[in-house]
């Protein structure tokens, strides 16, 4: 109930902000502080999870309820998956199990859960246009780095392919915390 009365302009400034906290999850990669990498894989895992709950009900409108469906499944077991990752790193032994567990699992929660946002986005309208298609395509360019290291194909080159949801991310969530939702489009 209290999800539902949420003032529009509160929930965009929480998506936004939750939106920014799941990129958390990067902070071990990059320092391999254990204790901290614990702290934010549990922040971004939490912050995946929430986004998508405070979504929930900005995209159930009719038409959309089965890919608002999909897109909350999808977004909670991608969070679920970046909280088991935190726990691993407490155990030296499961530190490679985060790895391949990032690598080869949760990127496709990933791609289906940011798939179903930008698309759910799109057709409720409740920000600039540009934004939702910007979004659409950063995914099926993630989408086409997957299959290409399906294929065994593996480089560092690829691994840019991610660049252009994470600006896309980044500039959504900063959109929603200045301009918030669209409130003729709701």
């Amino acid at each position: 109930m209290m999800l539902r009365n949420m003032q529009y302009k509160s929930r965009a400034i929480w998506v936004g902000i939750l939106i920014i906290a799941a990129y958390s999850m990067l902070t071990y990669t990059i320092t391999e502080h254990i204790m901290l990498g614990v702290i934010t894989d549990i922040v971004s895992g939490l912050a995946v999870i929430g986004t998508a709950v405070l979504m929930y009900p900005v995209f159930n409108v009719t038409g959309n309820q089965h890919l608002n469906f999909i897109y909350l499944g999808s977004k909670v077991l991608e969070g679920i998956l970046v909280l088991i990752g935190g726990i691993s790193i407490l155990f030296p032994t499961l530190v490679r199990f985060r790895t391949i567990l990032y690598d080869d699992i949760f990127i496709y929660f990933f791609i289906i859960g940011a798939l179903f946002f930008y698309i759910l986005l799109y057709r409720i309208r409740v920000i600039p246009t540009f934004i939702s298609i910007w979004g659409i395509c950063s995914t099926v360019i993630l989408i086409v780095m997957a299959i290409i290291k399906l294929t065994g194909i593996n480089t560092t080159i690829i691994d840019i392919f991610i660049l252009p949801v994470i600006l896309n991310e980044i500039f959504l969530a900063v959109w929603l915390m200045v301009k918030g939702f669209n409130k003729s489009r709701k």
